[in-house]
């Protein structure tokens, strides 16, 4: 690959952005935002303007604009300025993913009372209430282990870094 980020990626590296963005998007990620992450996640530096996303991806200033918004708003990519630099560009945020698993507490905490007030709304013994309780169940297990997860990612990646 290139280590000029404007250069055109080469044809392995395409490919890996192309299948990365078709899982991103099977897994609920819109489909532009899916591909202007993972050309982010391959360049050279981390980081890509608007111009060379478009070289890159083939596709409209328009459409980078819209998937940068996108993935700015979730806080997958901030916007910055090289010192002197009249364009911004996209820096991927690689610490993303773990700060939002362990972001989650106030979700589970909500899902887990609407799902116990869905438990005792239906009947804790009927057929619906059984089949919400599994889902408490496993829910309350993520609330659980969660944290402890991404606790041990730290530990795991503060003891990388000292090496």
């Amino acid at each position: 690959m290139s280590t000029d980020p404007a250069a055109p990626l080469d044809e392995a590296t395409l490919r890996f952005v192309e299948e990365f963005a078709q899982w991103l998007t099977e897994a609920g990620m819109p489909r532009m935002p899916s591909r202007v992450l993972a050309a982010g996640l391959a360049s050279p530096e981390g980081h890509l303007t608007a111009r060379e996303l478009t070289e890159i991806l083939k596709i409209s200033p328009a459409a980078v604009s819209g998937a940068v918004r996108y993935l700015d708003q979730i806080g997958l990519v901030r916007r910055a300025r090289k010192p002197g630099g009249r364009r911004d560009i996209f820096i991927v945020r690689t610490d993303y993913w773990y700060e939002m698993v362990s972001s989650q507490d106030k979700r589970y905490q909500h899902l887990l009372s609407s799902l116990a007030d869905g438990i005792q709304a239906v009947g804790a013994e009927s057929p619906a209430g059984e089949r919400l309780k599994e889902t408490y169940d496993f829910f309350a297990y993520l609330a659980e282990e969660m944290p402890k997860m991404v606790e041990r990612w730290r530990t795991r990646r503060l003891t990388k870094e000292g090496s």
